[in-house]
């Protein structure tokens, strides 16, 4: 009897190690297409018996097209991997996200993941200032606001990209800065587009100056030898964590577990740094350039105020710069 019953854990075992390597699964991502494509191909290696079918865009789309979804009782995707955690404290209050007890988190430090392990952050991507190297080097926030900036700053609209709501909060927040400091650019006449990639291409091809940005954007565009260049400002910077989940209605949720933890693992968390980003893990050095994340003054963010305010943050910024 005891055989028959070690024999059929281990068929258990096994028919769920096949399952988590098969079939097919649906990712969501606001990740750049040639990450994406990456970090798929490289779960790939380890799973190759599963199917990856990706939807591509920024958080805000990802997450209007989530929500019609919902709304048609039918949504589509396994796992989520997103700017934000905003984002995910939104989910997981509707009762979204299906908790990853397993979800090996030892060698991250306790803010990047939620204790109730429903989402992890993956990076660390902070925001600051990107600037063409034929402008002054900017050392402060405040120095987007001066006369010389004025019509040379372009930054990433928040109804499109999860990382500009979480800057504009932090910024929002900050006693330097403050609830009107989106207000004053706007009136030295800044320009709003749809996502970070057209910011750092504004800024590289001269049409302006200064733009608002995350800082892998920038630091890679130096290092392929775009005449740019990156201000972690005095003030500090907001950062986001590209957090990953599992929603509740995965279709397969095993597939979708062996996906956060490739995304987890110290090879995951080594192609993040090798793709350009500060890893989440504390045994992963980070990219070449990048400072070390204890070096960074990260911007307070109150992520329950955040994601309380969310909406009323991207109405402001709509009145300020349109769209």
């Amino acid at each position: 009897m005891i055989g028959k019953l070690a024999i059929a854990a281990v068929l258990a075992l096994l028919s769920a190690a096949a399952q988590a390597q098969s079939g097919k699964l649906t990712l969501y991502t606001s990740q750049p297409d040639r990450i994406a494509a990456e970090t798929v191909a490289a779960f790939n290696k380890q799973h190759p018996g599963v199917t990856v079918e990706t939807f591509r865009s920024g958080t805000t789309e990802v997450m209007n097209k989530l929500a019609a979804e919902f709304l048609a009782g039918d949504p589509k995707p396994d796992v989520l991997f997103i700017a934000d955690a905003v984002t995910m404290e939104s989910l997981k209050a509707d009762d979204r996200l299906l908790a990853d007890p397993e979800a090996d988190v030892t060698a991250f430090p306790p803010a990047a993941y939620d204790r109730e392990k429903t989402y992890f952050g993956s990076k660390l991507i902070t925001t600051g200032i990107v600037y063409n190297t034929a402008a002054p080097r900017p050392q402060s926030w405040l120095d987007l606001l001066a006369p010389a900036a004025k019509g040379q700053v372009v930054l990433p609209s928040p109804l499109y990209s999860g990382a500009a709501v979480i800057h504009m909060a932090a910024v929002s927040a900050a006693p330097m800065l403050g609830t009107d400091y989106y207000a004053k650019l706007a009136e030295n006449r800044a320009i709003a587009v749809q996502g970070n990639g057209a910011v750092v291409t504004q800024v590289a091809g001269g049409q302006r100056m200064y733009g608002v940005l995350v800082e892998f954007m920038a630091l890679n565009a130096r290092a392929k030898g775009s005449p740019v260049d990156f201000v972690f400002p005095k003030e500090g910077v907001s950062a986001v964590t590209e957090p990953v989940a599992i929603l509740k209605t995965a279709k397969n949720p095993e597939a979708a577990k062996a996906f956060v933890a490739f995304i987890l693992s110290k090879p995951g968390q080594e192609l993040a740094a090798a793709q350009g980003f500060l890893p989440a893990r504390t045994d992963v050095a980070p990219p070449p350039g990048f400072p070390k994340p204890a070096e960074l003054t990260i911007l307070p963010l109150d992520i329950a105020a955040a994601t309380r305010d969310t909406q009323a943050l991207k109405e402001r910024f709509s009145q300020l710069f349109g769209g």
